[in-house]
Formats: C-alpha cells, sequence, structure tokens
C-alpha cells in the first residue's frame, strides 16, 4: 500500500531531523569520551577523526547496500566539465564563505570563534596542522558526506539532503563565523559527492579549504567584507551551485556500467 504524499513528506520530513540528530549525538558521545580519555580537545578530535574514518570505511565496505541510494552510481562523460565547473564553484565557495564569516566578525564579533582559536593555539602547531589538514577533512567527510548524506538520500532527494547535511554540518562548528564560512564548501561537498559516489574528491576539497583558510591572511579579503561585495559573491556562488546541482541531477546515462553492488565504497 502507497503512502499518500502527505503522508510521505511529513516521514520524510522525521527522517531528515532523527538522522542528522542520532549520527551527531553518537559523534559528541564519542568526543566527549575522548576528550576525558586523552584530555587535550584538540588532539582528541583528532583522534575522533580518524575512529570515524575507520568506521565509516568500515560500514562502506562491509555494507555497502546500508548507504546505497537511486540513482545508482554510472559512469558518465563529462568529468573534465564536471572538474571545471566544480572548481569555479570553490574558488566562489571559499570568497563567499570566508568574506561572509569576515564580516560577521567585525561586525558582530563571535565568543565562539574566539574561544576555537585559544583552544587551538594553546594545542600547538602541530596538533593543530594534523587536524586541520589530515583529521577533519578525512572524519568530517567520512561523518558527513560519507555517513548522513547518503543515509538522508535514500528517503529525500538531492536538494533536500544537501541542505540538511550543509547546515547540520556548519552548526556542528560551533559559531556563527566558521558556521559562515563552511556552509557554501558543504553545499559543494554534497553535490560532488552526490555525482561521484566518492569520499576522496571531497577529502581532497576541504584539505584544499582548510589549506587556503589558513594561507590567505583575513587582510587580503577585508577589502571584500561590506554587505555588498557579500551579497554578491553569495549570489554569485548560489547561481553557480544551482548550475552545479542541475548538472549533478540531470540524470544517468543510459548503457553506461554499473558498480555491481549498486554503490561505489570509500576511494
Amino acid at each position: 500500500m502507497t503512502a499518500s504524499p502527505i503522508t510521505s513528506r511529513l516521514l520524510g520530513i522525521a527522517w531528515c531531523v532523527l538522522v542528522p540528530f542520532a549520527v551527531v549525538a553518537t559523534y559528541l558521545g564519542l568526543g566527549t569520551f575522548a576528550v576525558l580519555l586523552i584530555g587535550e580537545p584538540i588532539v582528541a578530535t583528532a583522534v575522533l577523526g580518524m575512529v570515524v574514518v575507520v568506521l565509516v570505511g568500515s560500514v562502506r565496505i562491509q555494507r555497502r547496500r546500508w548507504l546505497a541510494h537511486a540513482p545508482a552510481l554510472r559512469l558518465r562523460p563529462d568529468i573534465p566539465r564536471f572538474g571545471w565547473t566544480v572548481l569555479g564553484c570553490a574558488v566562489l565557495a571559499f570568497l563567499a564563505g570566508q568574506t561572509l564569516a569576515l564580516w560577521i566578525y567585525v561586525t558582530v564579533g563571535s565568543a565562539g570563534f574566539d574561544a576555537s582559536n585559544e583552544t587551538r593555539h594553546a594545542a600547538g602547531a602541530l596538533a593543530t596542522l594534523l587536524l586541520t589538514l589530515v583529521a577533519a577533512p578525512a572524519g568530517e567527510e567520512a561523518l558527513f558526506r560519507g555517513l548522513i548524506y547518503p543515509l538522508l538520500r535514500k528517503r529525500v532527494g538531492i536538494l533536500a539532503s544537501t541542505l540538511v547535511t550543509a547546515v547540520v554540518f556548519g552548526l556542528l562548528h560551533g559559531n556563527a563565523v566558521q558556521f559562515a564560512s563552511t556552509l557554501p564548501l558543504a553545499v559543494l561537498l554534497s553535490l560532488v559527492y552526490e555525482h561521484t559516489r566518492a569520499l576522496w574528491p571531497c577529502v581532497l576539497l576541504h584539505l584544499a579549504f582548510n589549506l587556503a583558510a589558513a594561507l590567505v591572511p583575513a587582510q587580503a579579503l577585508g577589502a571584500l567584507a561590506n554587505p555588498v561585495s557579500v551579497v554578491f559573491l553569495c549570489l554569485a556562488f548560489a547561481g553557480y551551485a544551482l548550475g552545479l546541482y542541475r548538472q549533478v541531477a540531470g540524470g544517468a546515462v543510459p548503457g553506461a556500467v554499473q558498480d555491481p553492488e549498486g554503490e561505489s565504497v570509500m576511494r
């Protein structure tokens, strides 16, 4: 018996709430335990990221069907064009997110962001680099694009899964500045995952974003941290992301080859 449209929509909304809540609650619980066990928050977070990679990777390898969703991955001939589109969208995601975050920080400040920076400085350069360039890209991509996003896609569409994953990803960073800076990136990463069904492109993009954020000084973006520039860059990113979404949602190529399990693994 087929559920009514209203029932299906309500079930979809419930799924979009329960899946992120359950996954994030488990993650935060493990994080609290790691901090109590290790004592240093940055080191504990880095260790937790590696644990997440192992756990999610094991599920993706041994229980592929748990995270499989329609349409199944098919080979596409548009990889070069898609790659250039992603590159352009990534540049806009960085500029839009960073300028918006800088404008928010300059305008209203952020105690949470200041506390996060103090914690990183207290942990030392090595632990911060390990977290920023290894544990965070790998662990967060495993958690969000490798687990939450495919679970959402089992019941809801690309757009809803992308937006829910992106918002939860931003909220997990714990302050308005980092929420603003990571939201465009999270949208891009979900679309890349939907198109490729692989985590390694997402990890590389995430790493590149973190590296750029660390290397590009705030002064270099200061001239763009004003309402006019921020709105322009955010609208430009939104337009580019919409084009990427249409490309991703355009459908599979007839007669293409499919993975025998219907889903790629963490590769």
